[in-house]
């Protein structure tokens, strides 16, 4: 067995590892330079994040001026805490977890929070409407089907409305962002037990609140 590669991985398995622990180990120099004081070191780490965390929050808050708005708290947040950074998680786990506690105090101090139109935006930035499935061409000239499909775009706003903020966050996080029920919890500051277990109940909501949407 190769003593550079102990655990017998492909040679293609064995150079991602490898330029894993590379950019790992300058993320920790990085790191360690901004909590020493240097905006520079600081500068390069907001530069490799920010447009996911951009990203996140336009996804989980659906508003391009409240995601900038905690895409910027959330670095100073960063900033002003880097020295409590202790190497426990990933910079990545780290910072998004403060994105998403930001988007969860927005998204409790905000009700509902996509009030004017029943889009999601997903992982990429572009929006996916939730009415395409049930609409066709002849929507817009048919009154009665555009009336149904307005009706219908309600419904799937109350049912979203009705998860605690929590829940949509988990549900969103898991199903749009394709994140992995460990990583949430971690996010979350819980376990990625609790992860899961909120996430079948907002699964378990939303489909209860949307069956009714074929049976009203």
């Amino acid at each position: 067995m190769d003593e550079a590669n102990p655990k017998g991985l492909s040679q293609n398995d064995a150079t991602l590892q490898q330029e894993r622990l590379q950019r790992r180990a300058l993320e920790a120099d990085l790191i360690r330079e901004a909590q020493a004081g240097s905006r520079e070191a600081f500068g390069a780490l907001v530069r490799q994040y920010e447009r996911q965390v951009l990203r996140l929050a336009l996804h989980l808050t659906g508003s391009e001026s409240d995601a900038e708005d905690i895409y910027q708290e959330a670095f100073l947040k960063a900033f002003r805490y880097i020295g409590n950074f202790r190497f426990e998680c990933s910079f990545y786990t780290w910072i998004y977890r403060i994105v998403t506690n930001l988007c969860l105090d927005q998204m409790r101090r905000r009700k509902t929070r996509r009030e004017d139109r029943a889009v999601i935006v997903d992982r990429d930035g572009g929006e996916i409407d939730l009415l395409a499935s049930v609409s066709d061409s002849r929507a817009y000239s048919n009154p009665a089907r555009e009336l149904d499909r307005k009706l219908m775009g309600d419904k799937i706003r109350d049912a979203i409305a009705k998860l605690t903020p929590r829940e949509r966050m988990v549900f969103e996080l898991k199903h749009y962002q394709g994140l992995r029920l460990r990583v949430i919890g971690e996010m979350l500051n819980t376990t990625e037990e609790t992860a899961k277990n909120t996430l079948f109940r907002a699964t378990k909501k939303l489909r209860a609140q949307l069956a009714e949407l074929h049976g009203a």
